[in-house]
């Protein structure tokens, strides 16, 4: 690794208290992402978060680094045609935020978007039917998967409107032949919504390795399952003896804790 891209500690930086926050939980997704074993492509892809504030400004990892270098501090910020907005002595890897600028520049409504190119989510990707609704999360995912077909290395700025026409209102993707998209109005609902993707790609391939005939459960059930998991997506529910609800990210609060006993550096 050259001396440029030597990571950093910490630096001051001149924003507010919001933007660290959210650097924090961004650079906290990174590590969580590597930890769950979705990140495949060394330097490459992104998690990117929308930064606070009325400007179109956006917070990704600086190219050159692996996610376990990603910090706090070290994080990009740029703006929807990948410019710098603030000095750093890192490089932007313009082509990977294509797929992003694309749900950012229509889906004001969604913070953060996690792009994968895991083992799993890219087999899945390049199976004609996509996710099939074999588990309980897989079943929930059902109706709110949005498919785009490849169109090969998205580098190209002009695709940006062809995705985000793909997504819709939805906040799951499965790229064809590529890998997975899921995005939220918090980093913790987009991580909770690429663990059900992950999840449901990973046991699809598992269960079709067997080699036995796939068990689905009938239309009915499916739908059922795919309408209770919109309620718990939304307002999760605490199953304690009050069954009190909240929308708070209770998952992604205890993986945060996980992170920092791990890799507290991320704070950096």
């Amino acid at each position: 690794m050259s001396a440029q891209l030597k990571p950093q500690s910490a630096i001051p930086l001149n924003c507010s208290p919001e933007e660290w926050e959210a650097r924090l939980e961004l650079a906290c997704c990174y590590r969580a992402v590597e930890h769950m074993g979705w990140h495949r492509d060394s330097i490459y892809n992104h998690i990117s978060v929308r930064a606070p504030g009325r400007d179109a400004h956006f917070l990704l990892n600086p190219f050159g680094l692996m996610y376990q270098e990603v910090t706090a501090s070290n994080l990009l910020k740029v703006d929807l045609k990948s410019n710098k907005v603030m000095p750093s002595p890192y490089p932007v890897f313009a082509p990977g935020f294509v797929v992003h600028a694309s749900v950012h520049r229509v889906r004001e409504d969604l913070k953060c978007v996690i792009h994968t190119h895991s083992f799993a989510g890219m087999a899945v990707s390049a199976q004609e039917q996509g996710i099939l609704p074999l588990t309980l999360a897989s079943m929930g995912l059902q109706g709110r998967v949005a498919y785009y077909d490849c169109e090969g290395i998205t580098d190209d700025p002009d695709e940006c409107e062809r995705i985000a026409a793909a997504l819709g209102d939805k906040n799951a993707m499965v790229l064809r032949n590529h890998g997975l998209l899921a995005a939220g109005d918090t980093v913790g609902q987009a991580f909770a919504l690429m663990r059900k993707l992950e999840e449901s790609c990973a046991v699809q391939i598992m269960a079709q390795a067997g080699g036995a005939r796939l068990s689905i459960p009938p239309k009915d059930i499916v739908q059922k399952t795919s309408k209770q998991a919109a309620v718990s997506i939304v307002k999760p529910q605490l199953m304690g003896a009050d069954k009190e609800t909240s929308k708070k990210d209770v998952a992604w609060d205890a993986m945060r804790r996980l992170m920092d006993r791990l890799y507290p550096d991320y704070r950096d």
